[in-house]
This record gives structure tokens, C-alpha cells and sequence, in this order.
């Protein structure tokens, strides 16, 4: 298959930018975006509706079968469907955040999603985030960056998100959840939350979003240009 452009991976730790500045980047680039945490905060939606246990792994793996995940443009944000339902605001809900790590550090559930984001990124001009790109979903990507931010920044983001959906939740509990969340990705035993080796890290605390867009943008021009 003839590559369309760079794959791009995005990683880091929760509220430091990626799917935000992954948007931006794409649309510059006219590549497409692949939002691999709403993947799994869509499986997760489906394991609380199913009621099944979060750590049913059986359980879990045979729901994610037999659904589809998939995204259509949308405005302000993509649409996230799984089957025919919309569930764009509902995964960002505060019982889908708090119980997707569960659910993502299940191996049978990873395994499979990261063969979908595979298949989604075989042919090049990608641009995906998640916490584990760089190192495991697309080891071979010509651009790795890993996002981090100090979790009082990124607990301030987190809390103009969630007010923007109507979403409210005290500053102190967002910082919490933040630094659960942290702990939990990075000491999974399944791709964990880790920086690839060849990644390039970027400190986001005093950037905007703007200045983030356009350090990613000049670094896939450079390779672009190779």
C-alpha cells in the first residue's frame, strides 16, 4: 500500500494537550485523526451500560467483538459512534473517565484496539494520540512526541473542558483524579504510559495550544523534507 503521508504519534499523560493539538495538526497537514482514548472510553461506555464488571476481561473482550467504533466529522469536535448510537458527550462523562483505565489496561482489549489503530494507520498521513503510540501501537511512526504538563496546569484544562460540556467537578477532585489516572497508566502491565526512546518531549505547562500546533508542525515539515 502506497503511504499518504507521515504517521504521527502523540503521547503523554491525561489533560497535557494531545487530542486538542492532535486536531489542529491534522487539519493543517490534511491528514486524518485517529482518537485512540475515545476508542477506549467507548468500550468502556458499553461495559457500564452492559453492567458487566469492569475487570471481566471475557466479558469485556467479547462486547468490544461485537461492536463498531467509529468517528464522522463533526463541530466543534469529530462525533464518536459505537453501532449506530452517538456517544460523544457520554464518553466524557465523569463514570466513563474514572473507569476507563480499568478497561484500557486489560490485554485482550488492547491487543485488539491496537490492531484496529494499526489497520486505520497502515496507509500513512496519520496523526494519533494516546499513551502508548510511540511506543507499542506504532513503533515505526517517523514523528514521536510525547505532551506533558504539571497536573495543577493540567487539572486547569480539565476543568474548562468539563465546564464547556457542562461538566462540573471541584478543582481539588479534578487534581486527584488526574494524578489517580497518572499512577494507573503508568504502572499497568500492559503498555503502560511510557516516553518511546526516540521520542522528542515537550513541556506544554506555559504554551498555548497554538505554540504546541506549530512546534509538532515544524518538526513533520523536517521530516517531511528528508
Amino acid at each position: 500500500m502506497e503511504k499518504q503521508g507521515l504517521q504521527v504519534a502523540i503521547d503523554g499523560p491525561a489533560s497535557a494537550g494531545k487530542s486538542t493539538v492532535a486536531k489542529i495538526v491534522a487539519q493543517r497537514f490534511h491528514y486524518i485523526y485517529c482518537d485512540t482514548g475515545a476508542m477506549y472510553r467507548a468500550i468502556t461506555w458499553k461495559v457500564l451500560q452492559a453492567g458487566v464488571a469492569l475487570t471481566d476481561e471475557t466479558a469485556v473482550k467479547a462486547l468490544l467483538d461485537q461492536i463498531t467504533i467509529r468517528f464522522e466529522p463533526g463541530t466543534p469536535v469529530q462525533k464518536v459512534f459505537v453501532d449506530d448510537t452517538e456517544v460523544t458527550l457520554a464518553i466524557r462523562q465523569p463514570d466513563v473517565t474514572n473507569s476507563v483505565s480499568a478497561v484500557s489496561a486489560l490485554p485482550a482489549v488492547r491487543s485488539e484496539l491496537t490492531e484496529r489503530q494499526r489497520q486505520i494507520a497502515e496507509a500513512g498521513g496519520i496523526v494519533m494520540d494516546g499513551r502508548d503510540i510511540g511506543s507499542t501501537v506504532l513503533p515505526h511512526a517517523e514523528v514521536k512526541i510525547f505532551l506533558v504538563a504539571s497536573v495543577d496546569e493540567r487539572a486547569q484544562r480539565r476543568l474548562k473542558d468539563n465546564a464547556a460540556k457542562g461538566i462540573t467537578t471541584p478543582l481539588a477532585t479534578l487534581k486527584h483524579e488526574i494524578e489517580e489516572r497518572d499512577r494507573k497508566d503508568s504502572t499497568r502491565k500492559v503498555s503502560p504510559l511510557t516516553q518511546a526512546a526516540d521520542a522528542i518531549r515537550l513541556d506544554t505547562t506555559s504554551m498555548s495550544i497554538e505554540q504546541v500546533a506549530d512546534k509538532i508542525a515544524e518538526i513533520i515539515k523536517e521530516k517531511e523534507s528528508h
